[in-house]
């Protein structure tokens, strides 16, 4: 009630008996001064009941007021009357205990907050029409702008929608194709009651990449290994029962002999390094790396050991690298090793005494790439050339043009497959083109690091 309603409605109760007096006083029935001393003091009394019960009641909406804001209550004078006095302290111990309340469920949600934001596997959280409430980190780190393709995929709307029809967890297991394939696991609950910031289902979404991968490697490991060490295996055993039979006595057949014996064993060691690197690189191919690299220092690095060989074979490596190159979401170890294996096929299958262009630019409008931001790196040499029908094959296991001529140069038919996954890895993209008798370049797009550092 507004202070003037109050002292209004005092004043108009007042009246009635000041009025009575002064209807006395005019008939002859009470002393006119009397009359009037009593009506004035009346009144006043009425002013005076009014003011104070104004003033309180001020107070006592006030408090209210703070209250209902859960904001702390404002120092003030108690009020005069007794029962308005209890009022405004019950207000006051109300707003406290709701104050209390209010931190107490404050610091259990940012509570509840912090633990899904710190679980290890990725976690949305979906309002009732599908939309993303929100995601942990480790969701933002697994899928960033990929993560509503993730959701659109047929399986996962299918487990979220009968999930929310039946009101029962849901599993489902799901292909995710790129950037690079992942197996997952979904489980999906819907939340009753909905969640304070109104979600209504979770998806808790395990990464089963690597236990898929492990199993798929043990398996290609022996399948490959076993078809790939036959041969020196075979020539091995048959030059160790020639030196033990016919060549037993025969020094020069041994020297020949085990010269052989020690460019198979090579061979075979070559052969079971690239499988072991190509299986550790494959188990984490689904896990970018998060490193920034700066390429003008990286390149002529690896360049630089390369420098006997390039000699050896006379040829001249030229280096061409742009200014203010911008750094790369890259893997310091697997982008060296990326270099190592193209300048090392340049090496190899390039011509004597011919020219090898290695060179890194900042991609620009290039239709053969991505639009983002990023980088080229280009190995070119003036060897032979590929055959075009070779061209798509070139990244398998152990696919060789010239099987012959790849044996000869010490090659295992593991570069390319190598350079291939490192570079799925890297969110990168890998375009090999040759022509015959002009010479293969090999060409990698790595995208740009933010100023933040992130991919």
């Amino acid at each position: 009630m507004q202070p003037r309603l109050v002292l209004l409605a005092t004043t108009a109760i007042a009246a009635v008996p000041v009025v009575g007096l002064l209807v006395m006083a005019a008939a002859g029935l009470a002393s006119p001064l009397a009359s009037l001393s009593v009506a004035g003091a009346v009144l006043l009394a009425a002013v005076i009941v009014a003011t104070v019960w104004a003033r309180d009641l001020t107070l006592l909406a006030e408090a209210a007021r703070r209250a209902g804001e859960q904001a702390p209550l404002a120092q003030a004078r108690s009020p005069m009357l007794g029962s308005v006095e209890r009022v405004a302290r019950d207000i006051e111990r109300l707003s406290r205990a709701m104050a209390n309340h209010t931190a107490l469920v404050g610091r259990l949600r940012r509570a509840d907050e912090a633990v899904v934001e710190r679980l290890p596997d990725p976690l949305i959280v979906l309002a009732a029409d599908r939309s993303v409430r929100r995601a942990n980190a480790a969701a933002r780190a697994a899928f960033g702008v990929e993560m509503l393709a993730v959701l659109r995929h047929p399986v996962l709307r299918g487990a979220v929608d009968r999930a929310f029809a039946q009101g029962t967890p849901q599993q489902a297991a799901l292909t995710i194709p790129v950037p690079v394939p992942r197996e997952l696991q979904a489980t999906v609950v819907v939340m009753d009651p909905p969640l304070a910031d109104g979600g209504r289902a979770m998806i808790v979404l395990s990464d089963r990449t690597r236990e898929r991968a492990a199993e798929r490697t043990r398996a290609d490991f022996v399948a490959n290994a076993s078809h790939e060490l036959r041969t020196p295996l075979a020539s091995l055993i048959g030059f160790v029962e020639t030196l033990r039979g016919p060549a037993a006595d025969d020094r020069d057949a041994q020297q020949r002999f085990l010269a052989i014996m020690a460019d198979q064993a090579e061979r075979m060691n070559r052969i079971i390094d690239d499988l072991l690197g190509l299986s550790r690189i494959e188990l984490t191919e689904h896990r970018p790396p998060s490193e920034s690299v700066d390429l003008a220092i990286l390149v002529p690095r690896i360049a630089a050991g390369f420098e006997p060989r390039v000699a050896a074979r006379c040829i001249t490596l030229a280096l061409e690298i742009a200014d203010d190159l911008p750094p790369v979401v890259a893997d310091a170890d697997q982008l060296a090793q990326v270099l190592h294996n193209l300048l090392d096929n340049a090496v190899k299958y390039g011509r004597e005494a011919g020219t090898i262009r290695l060179s890194v630019r900042a991609a620009e409008s290039d239709p053969r790439f991505p639009a983002r931001a990023g980088v080229v790196v280009a190995v070119a040499d003036d060897g032979v050339g590929i055959p075009r029908e070779h061209l798509p094959r070139l990244t398998e296991r152990f696919y060789r043009v010239d099987a012959g001529r790849s044996r000869a140069a010490g090659g295992t038919g593991l570069g390319l497959a190598i350079v291939k996954h490192i570079v799925n890895r890297h969110r990168g993209q890998l375009v090999i083109e040759s022509e015959l008798g002009v010479g293969t370049t090999v060409s990698v797009w790595l995208p740009e690091a933010r100023r933040d550092g992130a991919a």
